[in-house]
């Protein structure tokens, strides 16, 4: 493959650099930022604002051994009734500060696995955010659905409470690989999943795949991405596998040597991108596929297309706020990050405080590079000239910086005036490069392979 052979010879097949769905990324969150700077910021919001929330459940009943996510395990719904209890308090402390008017223009329930919860406690939670955040008119309300804990009645409750899209967790079909990653969810489960939400209304279906997991042949891949095909999904995120067993330690399950190699990763996901793109997907920035009347799809074509701790997204609120444990907010002024342990959050919102444990406050160069970093990831290019402009900025700040990729990275990056652009075989690179233009130290051990 042209593509494998010119990108082993710029010798990056092994680097680790960010995702980069935030800058600076949460590596570099500190203990500066606390609950009364939270505070302030939810304060400073104009009235009226429409906002996103997104809604962290972290309890699982089996912990799949390819996910680096804070999660614990449960074997009944004893630890989510104190926690859904502390999650409705953190509702109210944050209503309070907010200005009126505030509603909801992107709803998420995230995880671990929120269907986990009974078809009482999904209406409970629902009503408790509706109470105090109405939603937008065309409002989207989105959960992450695990196929193997979803049953009849909470896929009432679901549809009842107003969901719009679905996201389905389901990494690869093959039984053999599942059984390498402790994750067993047969096609057909899926399929019943995916009809039964269909059937009741739930019209948008995300799926998450993964490529680069153990023994994983382009083969079984295609096989995989086929049946997915089969579910017509309107977006795909194919993610890489990020073995990182020293930061989550279930990955020790997952043997290092059974790992495909950096040209390996490539080359499935290069078998999983032709298929997809054969079914009529665009493609959306690093790992992610839309159709082309998919939200996505549209804000791509648009230039419109943003990133966050999701991954790619056509949400358009400049207000991100996370509720529950380690969960991340975004606002104009900067990143707040609750505690990560259900222990500290759940102990800071009872004693009647926002939970915010650490975070970042937007300074210097921070909101400029951001933006050349977003609009490559998202974009493949960046004027540099107009991100200057937006920050009132001298163009020449950005200039050792772009002069600096443009050497290292001269047969992939190429240059049209203040126009930086990524060619199209250089794109799996694209967070490699992005890197060019962070000013922050980086632990490589951190962060998931670059390719």
């Amino acid at each position: 493959m042209k593509n494998v052979q010119q990108l082993r010879d710029l010798g990056l097949f092994d680097a680790r650099v960010p995702r980069y769905t935030s800058y600076p990324t949460a590596a570099r969150f500190t203990d500066a930022v606390g609950s009364a700077q939270t505070a302030e910021w939810l304060r400073a919001m104009p009235a009226g604002t429409d906002i996103s929330l997104y809604v962290h459940v972290p309890f699982c009943r089996r912990l799949c051994w390819f996910c680096a996510c804070r999660t614990q395990g449960t074997s009944t719904l004893a630890p989510l009734l104190p926690y859904l209890a502390t999650i409705k308090q953190e509702i109210g402390l944050i209503a309070e500060e907010l200005p009126p008017g505030t509603r909801l223009a992107r709803l998420h329930w995230g995880g671990g696995t929120p269907t986990l919860l009974s078809r009482e406690l999904i209406a409970e939670l629902a009503g408790a955010i509706f109470e105090r955040l109405p939603l937008a008119p065309g409002a989207e309300f989105s959960v992450e659905i695990d196929p193997t804990e979803l049953d009849e009645e909470r896929m009432d409750a679901l549809a009842a409470v107003g969901l719009t899209r679905a996201s389905v967790g389901i990494q690869d079909f093959d039984p053999a690989i599942q059984a390498l990653i402790g994750r067993s969810q047969s096609y057909a489960e899926t399929r019943a999943a995916v009809e039964g939400l269909r059937d009741r209304g739930v019209l948008s279906l995300n799926a998450d795949m993964l490529y680069g997991l153990p023994d994983q042949t382009p083969q079984q891949i295609a096989e995989s991405m086929q049946q997915l095909l089969s579910l017509t999904p309107d977006r795909v995120a194919l993610f890489g596998y990020a073995h990182v067993p020293w930061m989550a330690r279930r990955q020790a399950m997952i043997r290092t040597e059974s790992l495909p190699g950096p040209e390996a990763r490539l080359d499935l996901f290069e078998t999983a991108r032709e298929l997809l793109a054969w079914d009529g997907y665009r493609e959306i920035g690093i790992d992610h596929f839309a159709r082309p009347t998919d939200g996505l799809a549209r804000a791509a074509a648009t230039g419109e297309l943003r990133r966050n701790f999701q991954g790619y997204t056509d949400d358009p609120s400049e207000v991100l706020i996370g509720i529950g444990a380690s969960a991340i907010s975004r606002f104009p002024q900067g990143y707040a990050q609750n505690a990560a342990a259900t222990a500290p959050y759940q102990a800071a919102v009872r004693g009647g405080r926002l939970a915010t444990a650490r975070g970042h406050a937007f300074a210097g160069e921070d909101l400029l590079r951001s933006d050349v970093i977003e609009a490559l990831m998202c974009e493949f290019a960046v004027d540099l000239e107009a991100v200057a402009r937006r920050h009132d900025a001298d163009p020449g700040l950005l200039e050792p910086m772009a002069a600096s990729a443009l050497a290292t990275f001269a047969d992939v990056l190429e240059r049209d005036g203040p126009v930086l652009r990524i060619t199209r075989v250089g794109r799996p690179l694209a967070r490699i490069i992005a890197r060019s233009f962070d000013a922050y130290a980086m632990d490589p051990a951190g962060h998931s392979a670059a390719i």
